[in-house]
């Protein structure tokens, strides 16, 4: 490893030490926790949808998240090292089969749904993690 990526997993394992970053891929339905400054004062405002791509770059990781609002198609990429990102919770898992699902955005409704996915192991195993 070179001096750049020995610095930059420093940085991560400093920055994940305090904060628990789930294990998440495209598909899956998240609720984002993200540090709102407005004036004087910071509030949590979460932000819940389908997780539609994933780039894992070291610190410069991302996701993008889509989600329908008033009808209208909100998406928006988050760092997933940024302290701005309180926090990430994975609330379903999604069944897909790639790995950028920007074919999301020309669907609505019905069509855009994605089914399920369902953990195989025996319980003592899923719990384990």
């Amino acid at each position: 490893m070179n001096l750049i990526q020995t610095i930059e997993a420093e940085q991560i394992a400093k920055l994940t030490a305090d904060k628990k970053i789930p294990e998440f891929r495209p598909g899956d339905t998240l609720k984002v926790g993200v540090r709102v400054v407005e004036g004087e004062r910071t509030r949590i405002q979460n932000y819940e949808g389908v997780c539609i791509a994933r780039s894992n770059k070291g610190m410069g990781s991302n996701f993008t998240v889509r989600k329908m609002s008033f009808g209208e198609g909100v998406e928006r990429v988050f760092p997933l090292y940024s302290p701005n990102v309180e926090s990430i919770d994975v609330v379903r898992k999604g069944v897909v089969r790639r790995a950028k699902l920007y074919y999301l955005r020309g669907r609505t409704g019905k069509r855009a749904r994605i089914a399920e996915r369902r953990d195989n192991r025996p319980a003592s195993e899923a719990a384990k993690g």
